[in-house]
């Protein structure tokens, strides 16, 4: 079917086919009710990832506790008064209510041990706060800083921060459920603790909080960003369009794309999480591009009066025809380009990244769709009449003319900017740090990072270190081992404690041999280690017994170094240093591999970055042969993706100078915008050969030519992606954030490479400016 015959079934079929579309969009909408936020952290990682094999299987053998971290802070600076270690007793007693409690950690329930002749005495660390006089709590502090389970634990080294650490099992059943009831109840028991003492200063963090800022996050930036993004790409249309009717007709194709793929990520059961919140907000901004070419191309043949006055009808059809005719096979283009820069997105280890580029590659299909077939039907329906040309349609004439002009300058500060922001490029490194994930201004972030300021971390490197068989933990020479291990740690600047089954042997042999310091050492024999440690978990109280250190057959013990707020970088150092110091000092049976969630993030990061690279690399073949297929010129083809590889270089190299830090979320970026970067460098040149092979011009005249005829709907375009990825950078989700930012740095430098960097090469070896562009127009 002829494009012109395609248009005028739609003109009459119109209320047909608008009513077809509505069953269509509300059918795949509908869909939307079954999206579910995820609130594991294990998202971002692949099932069959080997490193989270490894976590799963310590979580298997010492149970998977995920925890809830009270944070109190007396006004006073004083932990050991009266009133606030009745606080802390409180507290404890409260928190063994929180659902799927399994564990309760602080000051008041700390199995002290002491000698009482040859007997060990276990019991909690103090009973009756509001009976104990100065001397009592002077000797509690003391042996609260003295004792290594407890300092940078739930003590700080000034007695004056303190922790309540509840160890909750969740089913995993509901998700969406357990963790936000955990939450609600922790919060409540927080609000309570406030208002029985005034004095406490009291915060929340730990891993059940983590996994609830995720949706949180996820839930904002929809609630706040979409719709601010949303005003935003209708107002900057008004503006730039000057016609309410086709910023409507556009703001209305894009609304449908964006549920549409939305409803569908329902139906295909797509969990949302951080990076899957922002498909909407990158929909709406790419969605644009179609409408944006097709409308300004519409309202400049209305404009010149395609077809002369009357009727209308034909005014509008003979107009929406030479738009479409202009604009469809390099909209066709910059659709599979765009839609293949987000698909590539799959070569991601990280699941999250692979539905943020799957959902927008929907989304670009949808959009693509739409323009097709619900644009024209409400242009033609609705009664439009010549408007004012778009914004910038006379300036970019008159910049067209500039830039041929002075194109030997033009190319010159190009390749200047080219060498010298890509002269830092070598500044960027990989650096992810989990807690930065979220927005210094999110609750959890604050929490957090004050908890590691104060008392103690979040980020661990846990353990399962093998033992020689069965038993074997209490052999001397593997708690010797651990020990050292332990003192290793401790040495390190980035460690905050480390927790050690030595520890507690070593306090044990203490005890039972009268208190006396001097035996504050690994027992002699397996034989005495043993019992010392048979004898301490039968005197423990039910909860806390030593399950999550130990595991069932005694052939391995939990060894877990929490460490301050690291980055990727950090983190993966200081693994390196922990694995060398175990291949040199500890026997082969006890080798193991260090886990946590922190550490297989950084990990991630790194394997990210060969995975998008490798992405890149095809993504740029395959939109190489593209372009030189869909252009017909090898030359063409290439020029097109020179032209565009520059944005992401520039980018790179300015974010390289200002900050260098690169995330999981900006190692995408490159590969996102290659494919969005070429749509205009496609329209450009698509106009361009439109002027030198059908209007038979010369490389000058068809220069001015594109400048006249995509020059607004680039600038158009480039200024809505822009603004719309600039929306993201108020996201609580930090990788979100600086992604759109960064996505916006890369737009802003493809505009000004299609408008000053692209035409100068095209003039490569032009003398003499050769037609103008009436001269091209007359024939």
């Amino acid at each position: 079917m002829s494009l012109a015959r395609y248009l005028t079934f739609l003109e009459r079929r119109r209320g047909w086919v608008l009513t077809a579309v509505c069953m269509l969009v509300v059918a795949l909408a509908s869909g939307a009710r079954f999206l579910h936020f995820t609130t594991d952290y294990r998202v971002f990682f692949s099932h069959d990832d080997p490193r989270l094999k490894v976590l799963d299987a310590l979580h298997r053998t010492y149970t998977k506790d995920d925890t809830v971290l009270f944070i109190l802070t007396p006004k006073d600076g004083q932990v050991f008064t009266p009133t606030t270690l009745a606080s802390i007793a409180w507290l404890t007693k409260q928190a063994w209510r929180l659902p799927y409690v399994q564990r309760v950690d602080s000051l008041q329930n700390f199995q002290y041990t002491y000698a009482r002749g040859d007997e060990l005495v276990v019991q909690d660390f103090y009973h009756d706060p509001e009976r104990l006089r100065p001397a009592d709590l002077k000797r509690l502090k003391q042996i609260a800083l003295d004792e290594p389970l407890l300092k940078n634990r739930l003590i700080s080294p000034q007695a004056d921060v303190t922790g309540v650490s509840v160890s909750v099992r969740l089913p995993g059943v509901d998700e969406e459920r357990e963790v936000p009831q955990v939450v609600a109840h922790a919060k409540r028991l927080a609000a309570e603790l406030s208002k029985r003492d005034p004095n406490l200063e009291v915060r929340l963090t730990g891993g059940v909080l983590m996994s609830y800022a995720f949706p949180e996050a996820s839930l904002h930036d929809l609630k706040t960003l979409v719709p601010a993004m949303a005003g935003l790409v209708l107002v900057v249309l008004y503006l730039l369009l000057r016609s309410a009717q086709a910023t409507w007709v556009a703001g209305l194709a894009i609304l449908c794309a964006i549920a549409s793929t939305m409803g569908l990520a329902g139906w295909l059961g797509v969990p949302i999480s951080p990076p899957a919140a922002a498909a909407p907000n990158i929909i709406l901004t790419v969605a644009v591009a179609d409408s944006v070419h097709v409308l300004i191309s519409f309202l400049l043949a209305m404009q010149a009066g395609w077809l002369q006055p009357k009727p209308w009808s034909q005014v509008r059809l003979r107009a929406l025809e030479h738009a479409f005719r202009l604009n469809l096979r390099p909209m066709f283009l910059t659709n599979f380009t765009t839609a293949l820069g987000f698909l590539s997105l799959n070569f991601s280890n990280s699941p999250p990244f692979r539905d943020l580029g799957n959902l927008s590659a929907l989304g670009v299909g949808f959009a693509f769709g739409y323009t097709l077939v619900l644009a024209p039907c409400l242009l033609l329906a609705l009664p439009s009449r010549p408007s004012k040309p778009p914004v910038g349609q006379n300036g970019m004439v008159r910049l067209g003319e500039w830039v041929i002009a002075r194109r030997r300058g033009c190319l010159t500060l190009m390749l200047g900017a080219v060498v010298g922001l890509g002269a830092l490029l070598p500044n960027n490194e990989l650096n992810d740090d989990l807690i930065q994930y979220f927005s210094p201004a999110t609750p959890f972030r604050q929490h957090a990072e004050y908890a590691t300021a104060h008392l103690t971390g979040m980020y661990v490197m846990d353990y399962s270190l093998p033992a020689s068989g069965p038993g074997g933990v209490t052999e001397p020479e593997y708690l010797r081992v651990l020990d050292e291990f332990a003192a290793w740690y401790r040495k390190q600047p980035e460690v905050i404690h480390v927790f050690s089954l030595a520890d507690i042997i070593k306090r044990l042999n203490r005890n039972l041999h009268g208190d006396d310091p001097a035996w504050y050492q690994i027992p002699e024999s397996r034989e005495l280690a043993a019992q010392y440690l048979l004898l301490y978990e039968m005197s423990l109280p039910e909860g806390l017994e030593l399950t999550d250190r130990i595991n069932v057959d005694k052939s391995a013990s939990r060894f877990t170094a929490t460490l301050k707020n690291l980055s990727s970088r950090e983190m993966l150092d200081l693994e390196r240093r922990a694995r060398a110091w175990m291949a040199q000092n500890a026997p082969a049976y006890m080798q193991a591999q260090a886990t946590g969630p922190n550490l297989i993030f950084a990990h991630i990061g790194q394997s990210n970055i060969s995975g998008m690279i490798l992405g890149t690399a095809v993504e740029f073949a395959v939109i190489a042969l593209v372009l030189v297929a869909a252009l017909r010129s090898v030359g063409l083809g290439l020029l097109s993706l020179v032209s565009n590889t520059v944005p992401a270089l520039l980018a790179y190299g300015l974010w390289g100078g200002l900050n260098g830090q690169i995330n999981m979320g900006l190692s995408v970026v490159a590969s996102m915008t290659l494919g969005i970067v070429v749509d205009d460098t496609v329209h450009f040149l698509s106009k361009w050969q439109h002027a030198r092979t059908a209007k038979d011009g010369d490389r000058t005249a068809a220069v001015r030519y594109a400048f006249a005829q995509v020059g607004a709907a680039t600038l158009v375009f480039s200024l809505v992606l822009a603004a719309g990825f600039l929306v993201l950078t108020g996201s609580d989700f930090t990788i979100n954030a600086q992604m759109g930012l960064l996505t916006a740095i890369t737009i802003g430098f493809a505009l000004v490479a299609d408008l000053f960097f692209l035409p100068p090469l095209l003039l490569v070896g032009v003398k003499d400016p050769g037609l103008n562009l009436e001269t091209l127009k007359a024939r």
